[in-house]
Protein backbone atom coordinates (compact mmCIF):
# COMPACT_ATOMS: atom_id res chain seq x y z
CA UNK A 1 0.00 0.00 0.00
CA UNK A 2 2.88 2.37 0.69
CA UNK A 3 4.04 2.05 -2.93
CA UNK A 4 0.61 3.05 -4.14
CA UNK A 5 0.50 6.08 -1.84
CA UNK A 6 3.77 7.44 -3.21
CA UNK A 7 2.48 7.28 -6.76
CA UNK A 8 -0.88 8.98 -6.21
CA UNK A 9 -1.38 12.75 -6.35
CA UNK A 10 -1.74 14.11 -2.81
CA UNK A 11 -5.25 15.34 -3.62
CA UNK A 12 -6.55 11.78 -3.94
CA UNK A 13 -5.38 10.58 -0.55
CA UNK A 14 -6.53 13.80 1.13
CA UNK A 15 -10.01 13.09 -0.25
CA UNK A 16 -11.85 11.24 2.53
CA UNK A 17 -14.51 9.97 0.15
CA UNK A 18 -11.91 8.39 -2.13
CA UNK A 19 -10.26 6.75 0.90
CA UNK A 20 -13.61 5.34 2.01
CA UNK A 21 -14.29 4.01 -1.48
CA UNK A 22 -10.82 2.41 -1.56
CA UNK A 23 -11.26 0.75 1.84
CA UNK A 24 -14.76 -0.46 1.00
CA UNK A 25 -13.80 -1.84 -2.41
CA UNK A 26 -10.73 -3.57 -0.98
CA UNK A 27 -12.73 -5.21 1.81
CA UNK A 28 -15.40 -6.23 -0.68
CA UNK A 29 -12.80 -7.79 -2.98
CA UNK A 30 -11.26 -9.64 -0.04
CA UNK A 31 -14.65 -11.19 0.69
CA UNK A 32 -15.23 -12.01 -2.98
CA UNK A 33 -11.79 -13.56 -3.51
CA UNK A 34 -12.27 -15.68 -0.39
CA UNK A 35 -15.68 -16.93 -1.51
CA UNK A 36 -14.50 -17.65 -5.06
CA UNK A 37 -12.02 -20.15 -3.63
CA UNK A 38 -14.10 -21.46 -0.73
CA UNK A 39 -17.19 -22.49 -2.73
CA UNK A 40 -15.35 -24.70 -5.28
CA UNK A 41 -13.12 -26.19 -2.57
CA UNK A 42 -16.17 -26.95 -0.44
CA UNK A 43 -17.73 -28.78 -3.40
CA UNK A 44 -14.57 -30.67 -4.39
CA UNK A 45 -13.10 -31.52 -0.97
CA UNK A 46 -16.20 -31.80 1.24
CA UNK A 47 -19.00 -32.86 -1.13
CA UNK A 48 -16.67 -34.84 -3.45
CA UNK A 49 -18.09 -33.09 -6.51
CA UNK A 50 -17.01 -34.40 -9.90
CA UNK A 51 -15.70 -32.41 -12.88
CA UNK A 52 -19.17 -31.90 -14.34
CA UNK A 53 -20.61 -30.71 -11.03
CA UNK A 54 -17.68 -28.34 -10.48
CA UNK A 55 -18.30 -26.88 -13.94
CA UNK A 56 -22.01 -26.42 -13.18
CA UNK A 57 -21.17 -24.68 -9.88
CA UNK A 58 -18.89 -22.19 -11.60
CA UNK A 59 -21.42 -21.67 -14.40
CA UNK A 60 -24.23 -20.95 -11.93
CA UNK A 61 -22.05 -18.40 -10.16
CA UNK A 62 -21.29 -16.73 -13.48
CA UNK A 63 -24.84 -16.87 -14.87
CA UNK A 64 -25.74 -13.41 -13.46
CA UNK A 65 -23.02 -11.89 -15.66
CA UNK A 66 -25.07 -13.04 -18.64
CA UNK A 67 -28.48 -12.18 -17.23
CA UNK A 68 -28.13 -8.88 -15.36
CA UNK A 69 -25.47 -6.36 -16.49
CA UNK A 70 -27.45 -4.46 -19.15
CA UNK A 71 -30.30 -3.71 -16.76
CA UNK A 72 -27.92 -3.01 -13.89
CA UNK A 73 -26.07 -0.44 -15.99
CA UNK A 74 -29.27 1.41 -16.88
CA UNK A 75 -30.24 1.41 -13.21
CA UNK A 76 -26.86 2.48 -11.82
CA UNK A 77 -26.68 5.52 -14.13
CA UNK A 78 -29.82 6.87 -12.41
CA UNK A 79 -29.02 6.12 -8.74
CA UNK A 80 -26.39 6.97 -6.16
CA UNK A 81 -23.61 4.44 -6.46
CA UNK A 82 -22.96 4.60 -2.72
CA UNK A 83 -26.46 3.30 -1.98
CA UNK A 84 -26.14 0.54 -4.57
CA UNK A 85 -22.78 -0.64 -3.22
CA UNK A 86 -23.98 -0.64 0.40
CA UNK A 87 -27.09 -2.68 -0.39
CA UNK A 88 -25.27 -5.24 -2.55
CA UNK A 89 -22.50 -5.88 -0.04
CA UNK A 90 -25.03 -6.14 2.78
CA UNK A 91 -26.76 -8.78 0.65
CA UNK A 92 -23.51 -10.69 0.08
CA UNK A 93 -22.78 -10.61 3.82
CA UNK A 94 -26.20 -12.14 4.50
CA UNK A 95 -25.79 -14.81 1.80
CA UNK A 96 -22.35 -15.96 2.97
CA UNK A 97 -23.42 -15.71 6.61
CA UNK A 98 -26.36 -18.00 5.88
CA UNK A 99 -24.03 -20.39 4.03
CA UNK A 100 -21.67 -20.45 7.02
CA UNK A 101 -24.48 -21.23 9.46
CA UNK A 102 -25.85 -23.96 7.16
CA UNK A 103 -22.39 -25.43 6.80
CA UNK A 104 -21.83 -25.55 10.55
CA UNK A 105 -25.17 -27.37 10.89
CA UNK A 106 -24.29 -29.82 8.11
CA UNK A 107 -27.13 -28.61 5.88
CA UNK A 108 -25.12 -27.08 3.01
CA UNK A 109 -25.36 -29.63 0.19
CA UNK A 110 -24.69 -29.04 -3.50
CA UNK A 111 -28.19 -27.58 -4.29
CA UNK A 112 -27.82 -25.00 -1.51
CA UNK A 113 -24.28 -24.27 -2.67
CA UNK A 114 -25.63 -23.52 -6.16
CA UNK A 115 -28.12 -21.03 -4.68
CA UNK A 116 -25.34 -19.32 -2.72
CA UNK A 117 -23.11 -19.13 -5.81
CA UNK A 118 -25.90 -17.58 -7.93
CA UNK A 119 -26.93 -15.03 -5.29
CA UNK A 120 -23.34 -13.97 -4.59
CA UNK A 121 -22.66 -13.72 -8.34
CA UNK A 122 -25.73 -11.55 -8.94
CA UNK A 123 -24.83 -9.14 -6.15
CA UNK A 124 -21.22 -9.01 -7.38
CA UNK A 125 -22.37 -7.87 -10.83
CA UNK A 126 -24.30 -4.97 -9.33
CA UNK A 127 -21.48 -3.94 -6.99
CA UNK A 128 -18.80 -4.02 -9.71
CA UNK A 129 -20.80 -1.87 -12.15
CA UNK A 130 -21.62 0.65 -9.40
CA UNK A 131 -18.00 0.79 -8.22
CA UNK A 132 -16.70 1.54 -11.73
CA UNK A 133 -19.26 4.33 -12.16
CA UNK A 134 -18.55 5.66 -8.66
CA UNK A 135 -14.90 6.51 -9.33
CA UNK A 136 -15.83 8.73 -12.29
CA UNK A 137 -18.22 10.66 -10.06
CA UNK A 138 -15.67 11.08 -7.26
CA UNK A 139 -12.43 12.16 -9.02
CA UNK A 140 -11.36 14.42 -11.84
CA UNK A 141 -10.76 12.99 -15.33
CA UNK A 142 -7.02 13.53 -15.12
CA UNK A 143 -6.95 11.42 -11.94
CA UNK A 144 -8.74 8.39 -13.43
CA UNK A 145 -5.63 6.43 -14.38
CA UNK A 146 -4.07 6.82 -10.94
CA UNK A 147 -7.41 6.36 -9.20
CA UNK A 148 -7.97 3.12 -11.07
CA UNK A 149 -4.41 2.06 -10.31
CA UNK A 150 -4.97 2.56 -6.57
CA UNK A 151 -8.30 0.74 -6.56
CA UNK A 152 -6.75 -2.12 -8.49
CA UNK A 153 -3.87 -2.18 -6.02
CA UNK A 154 -6.47 -2.75 -3.30
CA UNK A 155 -7.96 -5.52 -5.41
CA UNK A 156 -4.46 -6.98 -5.71
CA UNK A 157 -4.05 -6.97 -1.95
CA UNK A 158 -7.35 -8.83 -1.72
CA UNK A 159 -6.11 -11.35 -4.28
CA UNK A 160 -3.10 -11.94 -2.06
CA UNK A 161 -5.08 -12.32 1.15
CA UNK A 162 -8.33 -13.86 -0.07
CA UNK A 163 -7.12 -17.16 -1.57
CA UNK A 164 -4.42 -17.61 1.06
CA UNK A 165 -6.80 -17.00 3.97
CA UNK A 166 -9.61 -18.96 2.35
CA UNK A 167 -7.39 -21.98 1.66
CA UNK A 168 -5.85 -21.84 5.13
CA UNK A 169 -9.25 -21.56 6.84
CA UNK A 170 -10.61 -24.49 4.83
CA UNK A 171 -7.54 -26.62 5.57
CA UNK A 172 -7.08 -25.71 9.25
CA UNK A 173 -10.67 -25.10 10.35
CA UNK A 174 -13.56 -25.59 7.91
CA UNK A 175 -15.26 -24.21 4.80
CA UNK A 176 -18.08 -22.66 6.88
CA UNK A 177 -15.46 -20.72 8.88
CA UNK A 178 -13.99 -19.38 5.63
CA UNK A 179 -17.49 -18.39 4.46
CA UNK A 180 -18.06 -16.54 7.75
CA UNK A 181 -14.81 -14.64 7.20
CA UNK A 182 -16.08 -13.57 3.75
CA UNK A 183 -19.30 -12.30 5.32
CA UNK A 184 -17.29 -10.18 7.78
CA UNK A 185 -15.33 -8.65 4.89
CA UNK A 186 -18.53 -7.59 3.13
CA UNK A 187 -19.80 -6.08 6.38
CA UNK A 188 -16.57 -4.07 6.65
CA UNK A 189 -17.17 -2.79 3.12
CA UNK A 190 -20.70 -1.66 4.03
CA UNK A 191 -19.44 0.28 7.05
CA UNK A 192 -16.84 2.12 4.94
CA UNK A 193 -18.82 2.89 1.78
CA UNK A 194 -21.87 4.17 3.65
CA UNK A 195 -19.67 6.95 5.09
CA UNK A 196 -19.02 8.50 1.65
CA UNK A 197 -20.43 12.01 1.99
CA UNK A 198 -20.16 13.53 -1.48
CA UNK A 199 -23.51 14.16 -3.14
CA UNK A 200 -23.71 12.48 -6.53
CA UNK A 201 -25.69 13.78 -9.45
CA UNK A 202 -26.72 10.82 -11.61
CA UNK A 203 -27.85 11.75 -15.10
CA UNK A 204 -31.61 12.32 -15.34
CA UNK A 205 -32.53 13.85 -18.66
CA UNK A 206 -36.18 14.57 -17.85
CA UNK A 207 -38.81 14.45 -15.13
CA UNK A 208 -39.98 11.20 -16.68
CA UNK A 209 -36.87 9.12 -17.40
CA UNK A 210 -36.75 6.89 -20.49
CA UNK A 211 -37.91 3.32 -20.22
CA UNK A 212 -35.25 0.88 -19.13
CA UNK A 213 -35.18 -0.82 -22.53
CA UNK A 214 -34.43 2.50 -24.20
CA UNK A 215 -31.58 3.17 -21.79
CA UNK A 216 -30.22 -0.32 -22.38
CA UNK A 217 -30.42 0.27 -26.15
CA UNK A 218 -28.54 3.56 -25.79
CA UNK A 219 -25.71 1.76 -23.99
CA UNK A 220 -25.59 -1.00 -26.61
CA UNK A 221 -25.56 1.51 -29.46
CA UNK A 222 -22.80 3.58 -27.87
CA UNK A 223 -20.47 0.62 -27.34
CA UNK A 224 -21.24 -0.88 -30.76
CA UNK A 225 -20.52 2.48 -32.41
CA UNK A 226 -17.05 2.89 -30.91
CA UNK A 227 -14.29 0.90 -32.62
CA UNK A 228 -12.17 0.66 -29.47
CA UNK A 229 -14.99 -0.50 -27.22
CA UNK A 230 -16.12 -3.07 -29.79
CA UNK A 231 -12.75 -4.80 -29.79
CA UNK A 232 -12.59 -4.59 -25.99
CA UNK A 233 -15.86 -6.56 -25.93
CA UNK A 234 -14.62 -9.18 -28.39
CA UNK A 235 -11.23 -9.64 -26.72
CA UNK A 236 -12.86 -9.78 -23.28
CA UNK A 237 -15.35 -12.40 -24.48
CA UNK A 238 -12.57 -14.62 -25.84
CA UNK A 239 -10.53 -14.20 -22.67
CA UNK A 240 -13.36 -14.81 -20.21
CA UNK A 241 -14.62 -17.91 -22.07
CA UNK A 242 -11.14 -19.44 -22.10
CA UNK A 243 -10.29 -18.35 -18.54
CA UNK A 244 -13.53 -19.82 -17.14
CA UNK A 245 -12.87 -23.09 -18.94
CA UNK A 246 -9.26 -23.12 -17.75
CA UNK A 247 -10.10 -22.32 -14.12
CA UNK A 248 -12.71 -25.09 -13.99
CA UNK A 249 -10.04 -27.59 -15.04
CA UNK A 250 -7.31 -25.85 -13.00
CA UNK A 251 -9.14 -26.12 -9.67
CA UNK A 252 -9.54 -29.85 -10.30
CA UNK A 253 -6.03 -30.31 -11.70
CA UNK A 254 -4.26 -28.90 -8.63
CA UNK A 255 -5.73 -31.18 -5.93
CA UNK A 256 -6.33 -34.29 -8.06
CA UNK A 257 -3.48 -34.41 -10.59
CA UNK A 258 -0.78 -32.60 -8.60
CA UNK A 259 -2.15 -33.80 -5.22
CA UNK A 260 -2.02 -30.38 -3.53
CA UNK A 261 -3.83 -29.67 -0.26
CA UNK A 262 -6.37 -26.89 0.14
CA UNK A 263 -3.74 -24.69 1.78
CA UNK A 264 -1.28 -25.32 -1.07
CA UNK A 265 -3.97 -24.47 -3.64
CA UNK A 266 -4.71 -21.22 -1.79
CA UNK A 267 -1.01 -20.38 -1.62
CA UNK A 268 -0.51 -20.99 -5.34
CA UNK A 269 -3.52 -18.87 -6.30
CA UNK A 270 -2.53 -16.13 -3.86
CA UNK A 271 0.57 -15.43 -5.96
CA UNK A 272 -1.77 -13.71 -8.40
CA UNK A 273 -2.10 -10.94 -5.82
CA UNK A 274 1.53 -9.76 -5.64
CA UNK A 275 1.63 -9.97 -9.43
CA UNK A 276 -1.50 -7.85 -9.68
CA UNK A 277 -0.01 -5.33 -7.27
CA UNK A 278 3.01 -5.06 -9.56
CA UNK A 279 0.69 -4.73 -12.54
CA UNK A 280 -1.15 -1.86 -10.86
CA UNK A 281 2.11 0.02 -10.32
CA UNK A 282 3.20 -0.59 -13.92
CA UNK A 283 -0.21 0.55 -15.21
CA UNK A 284 0.40 4.01 -13.76
CA UNK A 285 3.65 4.33 -15.78
CA UNK A 286 3.94 2.15 -18.86
CA UNK A 287 0.93 3.41 -20.91
CA UNK A 288 2.16 7.00 -20.51
CA UNK A 289 5.58 6.01 -21.79
CA UNK A 290 4.83 3.49 -24.53
CA UNK A 291 1.17 4.06 -25.38
CA UNK A 292 -1.89 2.10 -24.30
CA UNK A 293 -2.00 -0.19 -27.35
CA UNK A 294 1.52 -1.58 -27.09
CA UNK A 295 1.13 -2.16 -23.38
CA UNK A 296 -2.22 -3.91 -23.78
CA UNK A 297 -1.06 -6.40 -26.41
CA UNK A 298 2.31 -7.13 -24.78
CA UNK A 299 0.78 -7.65 -21.33
CA UNK A 300 -2.00 -9.87 -22.69
CA UNK A 301 0.43 -12.11 -24.60
CA UNK A 302 2.60 -12.54 -21.51
CA UNK A 303 -0.22 -13.10 -19.02
CA UNK A 304 -2.26 -15.50 -21.14
CA UNK A 305 0.68 -17.39 -22.61
CA UNK A 306 2.21 -18.32 -19.24
CA UNK A 307 -0.52 -20.89 -18.58
CA UNK A 308 0.78 -23.00 -21.45
CA UNK A 309 3.49 -24.14 -19.02
CA UNK A 310 1.10 -25.59 -16.44
CA UNK A 311 0.06 -28.84 -18.21
CA UNK A 312 3.71 -29.91 -18.27
CA UNK A 313 4.05 -29.82 -14.46
CA UNK A 314 4.80 -33.10 -12.66
CA UNK A 315 6.35 -34.06 -9.37
CA UNK A 316 5.91 -33.44 -5.64
CA UNK A 317 4.56 -30.18 -4.16
CA UNK A 318 8.13 -29.01 -3.46
CA UNK A 319 8.57 -28.81 -7.24
CA UNK A 320 5.10 -27.89 -8.49
CA UNK A 321 4.14 -25.21 -5.94
CA UNK A 322 7.11 -22.87 -6.72
CA UNK A 323 6.37 -23.27 -10.45
CA UNK A 324 2.70 -22.44 -9.88
CA UNK A 325 3.68 -19.42 -7.79
CA UNK A 326 5.76 -18.12 -10.72
CA UNK A 327 2.94 -18.77 -13.23
CA UNK A 328 0.33 -17.00 -11.12
CA UNK A 329 2.69 -14.10 -10.38
CA UNK A 330 3.22 -13.46 -14.11
CA UNK A 331 -0.48 -13.92 -14.86
CA UNK A 332 -1.45 -11.50 -12.09
CA UNK A 333 0.98 -8.79 -13.24
CA UNK A 334 0.09 -8.98 -16.92
CA UNK A 335 -3.63 -9.42 -16.30
CA UNK A 336 -3.81 -6.45 -13.96
CA UNK A 337 -1.88 -4.29 -16.39
CA UNK A 338 -4.46 -5.18 -19.05
CA UNK A 339 -7.39 -4.55 -16.69
CA UNK A 340 -6.30 -1.09 -15.55
CA UNK A 341 -5.34 0.02 -19.05
CA UNK A 342 -8.60 -1.18 -20.61
CA UNK A 343 -10.60 0.52 -17.87
CA UNK A 344 -8.76 3.79 -18.46
CA UNK A 345 -9.49 3.58 -22.20
CA UNK A 346 -13.17 2.83 -21.57
CA UNK A 347 -13.60 5.65 -19.05
CA UNK A 348 -11.73 8.13 -21.27
CA UNK A 349 -13.94 7.61 -24.34
CA UNK A 350 -17.26 7.40 -22.43
CA UNK A 351 -19.38 10.39 -21.31
CA UNK A 352 -20.24 10.61 -17.61
CA UNK A 353 -23.92 9.84 -18.15
CA UNK A 354 -23.06 6.66 -20.04
CA UNK A 355 -20.42 5.22 -17.67
CA UNK A 356 -22.66 2.68 -15.96
CA UNK A 357 -24.24 1.45 -19.18
CA UNK A 358 -20.92 1.25 -21.03
CA UNK A 359 -19.36 -0.75 -18.18
CA UNK A 360 -22.42 -3.01 -18.00
CA UNK A 361 -22.53 -3.59 -21.77
CA UNK A 362 -18.86 -4.59 -21.84
CA UNK A 363 -19.43 -6.79 -18.78
CA UNK A 364 -22.39 -8.48 -20.48
CA UNK A 365 -20.70 -9.22 -23.79
CA UNK A 366 -17.20 -9.57 -22.39
CA UNK A 367 -17.89 -11.76 -19.36
CA UNK A 368 -21.14 -13.45 -20.36
CA UNK A 369 -19.33 -16.24 -22.28
CA UNK A 370 -17.69 -17.30 -18.99
CA UNK A 371 -20.80 -19.33 -18.19
CA UNK A 372 -20.37 -21.41 -21.34
CA UNK A 373 -16.64 -21.57 -20.71
CA UNK A 374 -17.18 -23.15 -17.30
CA UNK A 375 -19.46 -25.80 -18.77
CA UNK A 376 -16.99 -26.41 -21.60
CA UNK A 377 -14.12 -26.77 -19.12
CA UNK A 378 -16.07 -29.27 -17.04
CA UNK A 379 -16.90 -31.29 -20.17
CA UNK A 380 -13.29 -31.21 -21.36
CA UNK A 381 -11.97 -32.42 -18.01
CA UNK A 382 -14.51 -35.21 -17.89
CA UNK A 383 -14.12 -36.42 -21.49
CA UNK A 384 -10.46 -35.67 -22.30
CA UNK A 385 -8.83 -35.72 -18.89
CA UNK A 386 -7.44 -32.96 -16.70
CA UNK A 387 -4.02 -32.52 -18.34
CA UNK A 388 -5.32 -32.45 -21.92
CA UNK A 389 -8.23 -30.21 -20.94
CA UNK A 390 -5.84 -27.78 -19.30
CA UNK A 391 -3.65 -27.65 -22.42
CA UNK A 392 -6.62 -26.97 -24.71
CA UNK A 393 -8.02 -24.20 -22.52
CA UNK A 394 -4.58 -22.60 -22.04
CA UNK A 395 -4.14 -22.49 -25.83
CA UNK A 396 -7.56 -20.85 -26.12
CA UNK A 397 -6.37 -18.01 -23.89
CA UNK A 398 -4.16 -16.76 -26.73
CA UNK A 399 -7.16 -15.78 -28.87
CA UNK A 400 -7.72 -12.60 -26.85
CA UNK A 401 -4.29 -10.98 -27.46
CA UNK A 402 -4.51 -12.10 -31.10
CA UNK A 403 -7.76 -10.15 -31.52
CA UNK A 404 -6.26 -7.05 -29.88
CA UNK A 405 -3.10 -7.25 -32.00
CA UNK A 406 -5.17 -7.27 -35.21
CA UNK A 407 -7.31 -4.27 -34.20
CA UNK A 408 -7.00 -0.46 -33.87
CA UNK A 409 -6.52 -1.02 -30.13
CA UNK A 410 -2.95 -2.20 -30.80
CA UNK A 411 -2.10 1.16 -32.43
CA UNK A 412 -3.62 3.27 -29.68
CA UNK A 413 -1.38 5.95 -28.21
CA UNK A 414 -1.85 7.70 -24.88
CA UNK A 415 -5.53 8.37 -24.22
CA UNK A 416 -5.18 10.09 -20.85
CA UNK A 417 -2.72 12.36 -19.17
CA UNK A 418 -1.25 10.69 -16.15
Amino acid sequence: MSDSRRRVPPGLWRDGDFRRLWVGQTASQLGEQTSLLVLPLFAVLTLDAGAGQAGVLRAVGQAPVLLLPLFVGAWVDRWRTRTVMVLTDAGRALVLGAAAVSGFLGLLGLPALLVVAFAAGALSVVFDVACQASLVRLVERDQLVRGNSVLEAGRSAAQIGGPALGGALVALLSAPTAAAFGALCFTWSVLSVRRIRRTEAPQKSSARPPRVWRRVHEGLRFVAGDALLRIVCLASAAFQFSLAALMTVYLLFLPRELHLSGAAVGLALAATGPGALLGSVLAARLPRRFGHGVVLVSAAVTADGVFLCVPALHGPPAVTVPALLAVNLVFGAGGQLVNVTVMAVRQAVTPDGMQGRAAATITFFGMGPALLGSLFGGWLAQEWGLRTGLLVTAAGMMLSPALMAASPLARLGRVLAG
